[in-house]
């Protein structure tokens, strides 16, 4: 098995912190979040990963380095979800590929996605979960996917919608009616599809857990959760978990009057100054908390 990652996008819903990092490096528990989705991914048996870079792409190339099978494609323009998969092409071989967003933390299991896309005998199967706030997949009572957006008119009545969770797997040549060297995002190439009569699978989640990293309160929620236990906590996060609630202080400069409320997450080499107070903050790697400060519900980067 082939995996692609998906780690080229802008990440504007997370400014300003995407300035200074890109979102698949956001550190959870202090570990990128690029380096868990790869580690499950291999565990999950793929024997290469592709992985798209644009934006602050050489902190992505130094993030990788030594990883083996790991093919880094550095993108000049940003060129969508679709347009970093057509140029990926050369690498995917023939065989049903892995896509998976790089800025998702998740409990799905991807041998069995993988498992149903190649039983299924469709070019493409989707991931889908209900998550209201992104419900926008169209699907029939037998969860065929019938459209993309809300239903409206005689649709509402026949249709019910769920969420993309940012997993599909892939039948390469698919992608060949995709238009090169541009911008262009993969839910078209799959709207093309359905309009030619394709069929597009689909894979229901269910008893799961999934986040993305869309925004300062979905990444502090995160680690609010991880450090709670209500989530799953796999590979070598686990161990920095179990030290929960207030987690790196043996790696950092902790002051001793700061005051650490609720949950914190200190990064290495951080350094928190006298007479501060720290509540439900992640601060990241070498950042520095100026003395008297009081955050909550903060996200520490410089």
């Amino acid at each position: 098995m082939k995996a692609m990652i998906l780690a080229a996008g802008l990440g504007t819903r997370l400014l300003p912190y995407t300035l200074k990092r890109p979102k698949p490096l956001f550190p959870i528990l202090n570990r990128p979040l690029l380096h868990l989705t790869i580690s499950r991914i291999k565990q999950a048996g793929a024997q290469e990963i592709i992985i798209n870079a644009h934006h602050l792409r050489s902190q992505i190339k130094e993030a990788l380095l030594p990883e083996a099978n790991i093919t880094l494609q550095e993108e000049e323009e940003i060129l969508g979800t679709g347009g970093g998969l057509r140029l990926a092409l050369s690498h995917l071989g023939s065989d049903p590929v892995l896509v998976v967003n790089g800025d998702i933390y998740h409990s799905i299991d991807y041998n069995d996605v993988y498992s149903s896309h190649c039983a299924s005998g469709t070019d493409v199967t989707l991931v889908l979960h209900d998550y209201p706030r992104f419900n926008d997949v169209r699907v029939d009572d037998t969860l065929k996917i019938t459209g993309f957006g809300k239903p409206g008119g005689s649709e509402r009545k026949q249709e019910r919608t769920l969420a993309f969770t940012g997993i599909h797997v892939i039948n390469p040549e698919v992608l060949h009616t995709i238009p090169q060297d541009t911008q262009y995002c993969i839910i078209d190439c799959y709207r093309k599809l359905l309009q030619k009569g394709n069929l597009i699978g689909s894979y229901m989640a269910r008893n799961h857990f999934w986040t993305d990293m869309g925004t300062p309160t979905d990444y502090l929620q995160l680690h609010a959760d991880l450090l709670a236990h209500k989530v799953p906590v796999y590979g070598e996060l686990a161990e920095t978990a179990a030290a929960a609630p207030f987690i790196g202080l043996e790696n950092a400069s902790v002051s001793r009057d700061a005051r650490l409320l609720d949950w914190v997450c200190i990064g290495k080499g951080a350094t928190i100054e006298a007479g501060t107070t720290l509540q439900r903050t992640v601060v990241w790697d070498d950042a520095v908390v100026p003395a008297g400060s009081t955050i909550v519900d903060g996200i520490v980067t410089l």
